[in-house]
């Protein structure tokens, strides 16, 4: 199915590119054989990871403005309970994103990174964005979203300006994995 990818860590060597701001990709490029592979690859770091919810191509070491959101996200938001049905949510490409919009209501909200495997922290977002992009297909769309998925907009946008969220986390912690994965549906 999906072929190993690493996922860069802030401390490993080549964790430059997870420092700078992203190249936009080409509309033209987007069909490519090029970014279709850095997409797939993409959405394999994400799969091998249990409590990933998304993932920037900085954080494959790809210096492009994509991000891609688990199909695991869209389940939790559409309150599917059986995850089985998770799998018939697909995973979601954002390339060349820009926030056009949020709300003015913000609030800390707790997040962690596959860049900072185990760290932990408290992240002032906006409750509410809006983000512009285009699908993996070239195609513009519009999208807007209240909690995790508007703090996930938030988060990757961050990755591809060459911001960790540990930039502007308070009450920063390291959790070590458990056995279950930290992503779960709300009961």
């Amino acid at each position: 199915m999906y072929t190993m990818v690493h996922i860069i860590q802030k401390d490993d060597d080549g964790a430059n590119v997870l420092r700078k701001e992203a190249t936009p990709v080409p509309h033209d490029d987007i069909p490519s054989e090029r970014i279709q592979s850095v997409i797939r690859d993409m959405k394999a770091a994400l799969a091998s990871e249990d409590d990933g919810v998304a993932i920037a191509a900085p954080q494959i070491g790809e210096s492009l403005r994509i991000f891609v959101v688990s199909g695991k996200v869209f389940a939790r938001r559409d309150k599917q309970k059986d995850r089985e049905l998770q799998d018939e949510y697909a995973d979601k490409v954002y390339i060349n994103p820009s926030i056009i919009n949020t709300a003015s209501k913000e609030e800390k909200m707790e997040e962690g990174c596959l860049s900072c495997r185990w760290l932990y922290g408290d992240v002032t977002r906006a409750t509410k964005a809006t983000v512009r992009a285009y699908d993996q297909d070239g195609n513009e769309f519009q999208e807007g979203a209240s909690g995790l998925l508007a703090q996930i907009f938030q988060h990757e946008t961050d990755h591809l300006d060459g911001t960790l969220f540990i930039d502007k986390a308070e009450n920063i912690h390291e959790e070590p994995p458990k056995d279950k994965p930290r992503f779960e549906e709300d009961e």
